[in-house]
């Protein structure tokens, strides 16, 4: 490893990937999502299910609190692993040795899932999955503003988000067709592993030279995930604004069975939110590369995540005001045309704002936060106003408020187009 290529770790990228370098990093974060949403979707409720009788808690509670453990895990994990990657020397790079890592011990939790057998075997499997997963998502994130020119991140962003769907509708896909539990975790497992070797066996990464990474102290590892807002603006208004229109989006989807059943009285509520996710799927699946795609072409982010809230906004008002099921059909498309375009050039104008080269991993992990927050604020938020404060034409209300301020809020970032 010369040093030339050693000291591009910290350099600007400007040479752009290639299509196979972008599929492989794509393939590797689908089979991420496929070791976490396989559980999620599926298979963390059967045992729930199966687990519950005599435990003096229903299922729904076991199921929340092992999923609510997991959450508190995944909150630290992402920003503590994503530190530690950009802190790494090793041969194989920065990125690399924490994306096997990570892949191989999330399908070693997913087996001991498969194998649990009460609360504390699954609470401790599923913590064992998001701390893993998490190691290489982090990685897999990071690897972005290594690797990818600022003006071609808008439609690798859209292949990661692509990937995403992809790897949640697989995950859920495995779960069930594998035919049990334990086949389930099992199929989603192998798929976790095998998805990640294509990037990590044919593609170098870039491997930083021990010189140019800073002392080590514990003091220094852990104040530096104070991002000061005084210090990087653009960092803490781009942060807020993807926290504020992520906890819209959360506040949509929490309840999104209840509204069908409790206010708009649907027949089959459990099948209209299978169609109502079908339809967000379909129309975010048609913009999410696209809207990257034209990102770069045009050289700017802050119009399209405007823009892409907005939209959102109004999809959320649709229904608070149009509580039916066509406008709840409509609402669904709409949402997914709006966040289709917000993954992918978000993402983009987040890795334009990182204040060091040095820092990436853990920069982008602090960041991966307004993420995962919301699903844990937007219970707290929205209990109160369905029960007390207006039902869920003041929920969705409130929740067209306070994305249309994250996609405002998006003109105070100076440093991005």
């Amino acid at each position: 490893m010369t040093t030339a290529r050693a000291s591009a770790a910290l350099a600007e990228p400007v040479e752009r990937v290639g299509r196979g370098w972008t599929v492989a990093l794509s393939l590797a974060n689908g089979a991420i999502w496929v070791g976490w949403f396989g559980p999620l979707q599926i298979l963390l409720a059967s045992q729930a299910g199966d687990f519950a009788p005599g435990s003096g808690m229903s299922k729904e509670t076991m199921l929340a609190w092992v999923t609510g453990a997991g959450a508190v895990v995944s909150l630290l994990a992402n920003p503590f692993f994503g530190a530690l990657s950009d802190r790494t020397t090793a041969r194989r790079g920065r990125r690399t040795p924490w994306i096997v890592a990570g892949a191989a011990g999330g399908a070693l939790s997913l087996l001991l899932l498969a194998g649990a057998g009460g609360l504390w075997t699954m609470t401790l499997g599923w913590c064992l999955v998001q701390l893993t997963l998490n190691a290489a998502f982090a990685a897999v994130t990071a690897a972005v503003p290594d690797r990818v020119p600022r003006l071609q991140r808008g439609s690798v962003g859209g292949w990661l988000g692509a990937a995403q769907i992809l790897g949640v509708v697989g995950g859920t896909g495995l779960a069930t067709a594998a035919g049990g539990v334990g086949a389930g975790y099992t199929a989603c497992a192998v798929f976790t592993v095998v998805g990640v070797l294509p990037y990590v066996l044919r593609y170098e990464d870039l491997r930083l030279a021990p010189e140019d990474r800073s002392p080590w102290s514990w003091r220094g590892f852990l104040a530096s995930f104070w991002l000061s807002p005084r210090r990087h603006p653009d960092l803490a208004w781009a942060w807020l604004t993807r926290f504020l229109i992520n906890l819209s989006n959360s506040l949509v989807l929490l309840y999104l069975l209840y509204y069908l059943r409790d206010r708009l009285h649907y027949s089959d509520p459990d099948r209209g939110v299978l169609v109502l996710t079908a339809v967000n799927s379909l129309t975010l699946m048609a913009t999410v590369v696209a809207g990257g795609v034209w990102s770069d072409r045009a050289g700017r982010r802050k119009p399209f995540v405007v823009w892409s809230g907005v939209l959102m906004a109004v999809a959320t008002a649709v229904l608070s005001g149009w509580q039916t099921w066509p406008g709840a059909v409509v609402a669904s498309a709409v949402l997914g045309i709006g966040f289709g375009v917000f993954t992918s050039v978000d993402f983009a104008l987040m890795t334009d704002v990182l204040p060091k080269a040095l820092d990436r991993g853990k920069d982008l992990g602090v960041i991966n936060v307004a993420n995962a927050l919301p699903q844990v604020a937007a219970p707290v938020l929205a209990a109160p106003i369905v029960t007390y404060l207006g039902g869920y034409r003041v929920l969705y209300l409130v929740a067209a408020v306070i994305g249309l301020a994250g996609a405002v809020l998006v003109g105070r970032i100076r440093g991005v187009a």
